[in-house]
């Protein structure tokens, strides 16, 4: 265990070293758990159907809560520990807008220099947006573009794109509302973020987020390769069927290698080392200091990631259970008022890992949940739990019953989306079909022949494979070898006047599309034999 070193860091931070009741309390290895979280962590991990999951809370700077529930892995029946790594998926957003900070801090660069001041290459569709979109426009989630405009760059993993092609790329993703107006939620604009703390700080954004955030808050975390060591006890990440039951998702597995897309998604670490994170974050936030040796980020900078830049829409059910009447985007966080109070938070969601980060600042709160499963049910439960007992408990309840009452509730009301209907044959021989196409920015796709019919494979996304259905006319349904990777598509082939396919696009299978699609912006065109 590494739990002195968080009572180290702690008592630094919060200068109370002679008298820090954390600080005696980690250093004799006390730290108790709470018997409530206790039961909804378990009850949590068996109702949604999550193999394991782990819990940090920290309160009053102190570690009130720290354990793990269920299995890392399903085949040895190994256990969740508190140093089990995960994935925190968009968690991992947080560190992002914390490295630009950084250089804030230093006087590298501004909130609200534009891009283009430092990364020359960046380009989005409109002239006017790329001239004045600024490094705060980045992290803030209000681009214009569709939400996850740029994600078929990203997933499934293994990605084919670079950091550097996806950056290129932004110029062809179609505006689908005004710069500025709306929130729209994008990964592709947080690895662009990384890429410009690269190119200041002069080495790989990896490399820097290791030794300005990670050392000094000795956390055992990774924004790049992981050592063979750290792998000994990583989580492996599951979906779950009522007909297949459990199944591993490899794709998305822990193995030590650096992802693409890490800035937005892909940094790895366990409930020990977050709680780290939330007691240095829980401290700084009462502070107005300037960044140290151990305190990566200054309170001014801090309080700017967590000031509100894009307005979120509350929904009823959040207005029904938190009582809340805003809600934002900062940089790397969403808050919203519950209960009363100011809260900051960020999920993050990866098929195979959930992620929670939350605090308190104004209760010294904060809490970390992660699980290896694909139902986000049991993550809200025991959100719920902790942030109930504190702020409101006379409103508790049994959240993993709520939850489940909820998803039951809603696959009762039918509330899918529709799927089109189609003929179930097409109007050309399926060689006619066969052949490789290419969109200009996401590149190569084949469409192969074999005695079973024709297959779908993408050149730069190596698990974007399927087969294809005949539909209607010259449409087919993409149903992917994995149906883990994404939904259903509808490939619709173009002809021209001689009745010769020429191209084709996708959009999802569906009765109403709609706009807000991955593929609304790829146009693919036969290559010439």
């Amino acid at each position: 265990m590494r739990r002195t070193s968080f009572s180290s860091i702690i008592a630094i931070i919060l200068a109370l070293s002679s008298s820090n009741t954390l600080a005696e309390q980690v250093a004799e290895q006390s730290v108790a758990t709470i018997p409530v979280f206790d039961e909804a962590a378990q009850a949590a991990v068996q109702q949604f159907d999550t193999p394991g999951l782990a819990l940090a809370v920290v309160k009053d700077g102190q570690l009130v809560h720290l354990a793990g529930y269920g299995e890392r892995e399903l085949s040895s029946a190994a256990p969740v520990t508190t140093e089990t790594y995960f994935r925190l998926a968009s968690a991992s957003k947080a560190f992002t807008a914390a490295s630009v900070a950084i250089l804030v801090d230093e006087g590298k660069l501004s909130w609200d220099d534009k891009v283009i001041q430092h990364l020359p290459e960046f380009k989005m569709q409109d002239p006017w947006v790329t001239a004045e979109f600024t490094v705060r426009d980045l992290l803030s989630q209000r681009s214009g573009l569709a939400g996850a405009a740029g994600d078929s760059m990203i997933w499934p993993e293994p990605s084919g794109f670079s950091r550097e092609e996806v950056i290129h790329n932004l110029r062809y993703l179609t505006p689908l509302t005004s710069f500025r107006g709306n929130y729209a939620y994008s990964n592709v604009l947080y690895i662009t973020a990384a890429e410009l703390v690269a190119k200041l700080a002069g080495k790989p954004w990896h490399e820097f987020v290791a030794e300005r955030i990670f050392q000094p808050l000795q956390m055992q975390c990774y924004a790049g390769p992981m050592p063979e060591a750290a792998l000994q006890n990583v989580a492996v990440p599951y979906s779950f069927s009522g007909e297949q039951g459990f199944a591993a998702i490899e794709r998305n597995a822990i193995n030590g290698a650096m992802l693409m897309s890490a800035a937005a998604g892909g940094i790895v670490c366990n409930a020990s080392d977050m709680s780290k994170w939330l007691g240095f974050l829980l401290s700084q936030a009462q502070t107005t200091s300037k960044a140290s040796s151990v305190a990566p980020v200054s309170g001014q900078q801090l309080a700017q990631m967590w000031s509100p830049q894009t307005l979120i829409a509350v929904s009823a059910t959040d207005r029904e259970l938190d009582f809340t009447n805003f809600s934002a985007y900062g940089m790397g966080w969403r808050m919203a008022d519950m209960h009363g109070v100011k809260v900051v938070h960020h999920t993050g969601t990866l098929s195979g890992f959930q992620a929670h980060v939350l605090l308190v600042p104004d209760r010294q709160l904060g809490l970390v949940v992660l699980n290896n499963g694909s139902n986000s049910g049991a993550r809200q439960a025991v959100v719920q739990t902790v942030l109930k007992h504190y702020l409101a408990p006379e409103l508790q309840r049994d959240w993993v019953a709520y939850y489940a009452n909820q998803q039951q509730q809603w696959a009762q009301s039918g509330a899918r989306a529709a799927e089109p209907v189609g003929t179930g044959t097409v109007l050309l021989a399926l060689q006619d079909y066969a052949g490789t196409y290419a969109d200009r920015w996401f590149g190569a796709i084949t469409i192969g022949q074999s005695d079973t019919g024709l297959h779908f494979q993408s050149a730069r996304m190596v698990n974007l494979h399927g087969v294809l259905e005949p539909f209607a006319d010259h449409s087919f349904v993409v149903r992917w070898h994995d149906a883990n990777v994404a939904r259903p598509a509808l490939i619709h082939f173009q002809l021209n006047n001689r009745r010769q396919v020429t191209g084709f696009r996708l959009e999802p299978y569906t009765a109403e599309p709609g706009e807000r699609h991955a593929y609304r912006d790829m146009q693919f065109f036969r290559s010439k034999p």
